[in-house]
């Protein structure tokens, strides 16, 4: 049952989903927008210029139906009239042409802003499948569809019939106006009625855009294996995360221990921890951190500071101070210069007995470390061991 919901698309799609589904065009389009901006904006240019789109289109008209003497006996003639007539008639409607082009272009942004995607445009031969043709006539989708159609064709036929209703007497009082004012009279009644109509597509609209944008989402929904898979391939597989993670702490180890060698003394507790510092007067501004570790990678700290003849100084509260102050490669907090530069003054005096000889230095038995810098000193009596 786990493997079955677990191959269910009930997981909203993530944001890449989305991008690439915006990259292959694929987004919340409603055609019902378009057409109603489409159709307002035809409807507000008819109400704004119908009175001179009509003037325009009528003087067109009264013009074609005038016929000179000449024009019978000259088909040349009769042809640049026929050109003049159509060029005046383009010229009336073009800025009515020009604002639906504009309108066109613009209305398909409104839902998913500027879309421009090759692959939308690339042929998928699975249209024209028989077999998924009739899969889609018979599908959830089709039958959505047709309600929708019908549904408009009933709004918008019932509010067109009742406004060729409310305008009969207009319509009718038209045959006993003059031309001039009945042609202007007939442009206002066309544009106000072409308004309503298409104002009576919003109802359509406001139903269709909430559920183009419900249905997009719906067919991007992913499986919850779709969802783990995609985030493994964004943030890596946690067990490559880990093995990376790994190799990260074996290298910078490698380092660390390349590093001991060169140290100038390795301060233990002297089991659990295990700080190697090193000092030069001409190019650093105090000691610095070079290795640290515990437990076991303490033990081999101590190991490789043997083999390289190392000193290494017994000190638990120093050395638990400088492991949990410390980072590799920082240098020791102001609040252990003094402890640490009688450790150093120690071993500076170790290495100068050995080349020299003389009287042997004395082992530093208890530097000063303050309180707070030592985690045993919060501990409770019975936690002690854990912090030796």
């Amino acid at each position: 049952m786990a493997e079955e919901s677990d191959l269910e698309k009930t997981e909203p799609a993530t944001h890449k989903r989305l991008e690439k589904a915006r990259e292959d065009g694929q987004v919340a389009r409603s055609p019902e927008l378009t057409t109603f901006v489409l159709l307002l904006i035809s409807a507000g240019g008819v109400w704004f210029m119908g009175s001179n789109l009509m003037g325009q289109l009528s003087a067109v008209l009264r013009n074609g139906l005038q016929m000179e003497r000449e024009l019978v006996f000259d088909s040349q003639l009769m042809l640049l009239r026929l050109v003049q007539l159509v060029s005046d008639a383009v010229l009336a409607l073009l800025p009515l042409l020009l604002l639906l082009v504009v309108t066109a272009f613009f209305a398909p942004m409104l839902m998913s802003g500027w879309l421009v995607s090759a692959k939308a445009l690339q042929p998928k031969f699975s249209r024209i499948n028989p077999m998924s043709g009739l899969g889609r006539m018979f599908s959830k989708r089709s039958l959505i569809e047709l309600i929708k159609a019908l549904s408009k064709a009933l709004v918008i036929g019932g509010v067109g019939t009742l406004v060729l209703w409310h305008s009969r007497e207009a319509v009718l009082s038209l045959a006993s106006q003059s031309v001039d004012v009945g042609i202007t009279h007939m442009g206002h009644l066309l544009g106000l009625s072409f308004f309503i109509i298409v104002g009576s597509m919003l109802l359509v609209v406001l139903i269709d855009v909430p559920f183009q944008i419900w249905d997009h989402a719906e067919k991007l929904k992913m499986t919850k294996e779709e969802v783990r898979k995609e985030m493994k391939e964004d943030e890596g597989d946690p067990h490559v995360k880990a093995r990376i993670r790994s190799l990260q702490r074996e290298a910078s180890r490698r380092r660390m221990m390349a590093e001991i060698p060169k140290a100038d003394v390795i301060v233990t507790n002297p089991t659990h921890y295990a700080v190697a510092l090193r000092y030069q007067d001409d190019a650093m501004r105090a000691p610095k951190v070079v290795a640290k570790g515990s437990h076991l990678l303490a033990g081999r700290i101590r190991e490789l500071a043997q083999q390289h003849q190392i000193p290494i100084l017994e000190s638990p509260r120093l050395a638990r101070a400088l492991y949990h102050h410390t980072e590799l490669g920082d240098e020791i907090p102001e609040a252990l210069y003094t402890a640490v530069a009688e450790v150093l003054a120690y071993v500076f005096q170790l290495r100068r007995y050995r080349e020299y000889g003389g009287a042997a230095p004395q082992l530093p038995q208890e530097v000063p470390v303050p309180e707070e810098l030592d985690p045993q000193s919060r501990q409770q009596p019975g936690d002690a061991d854990q912090g030796r």
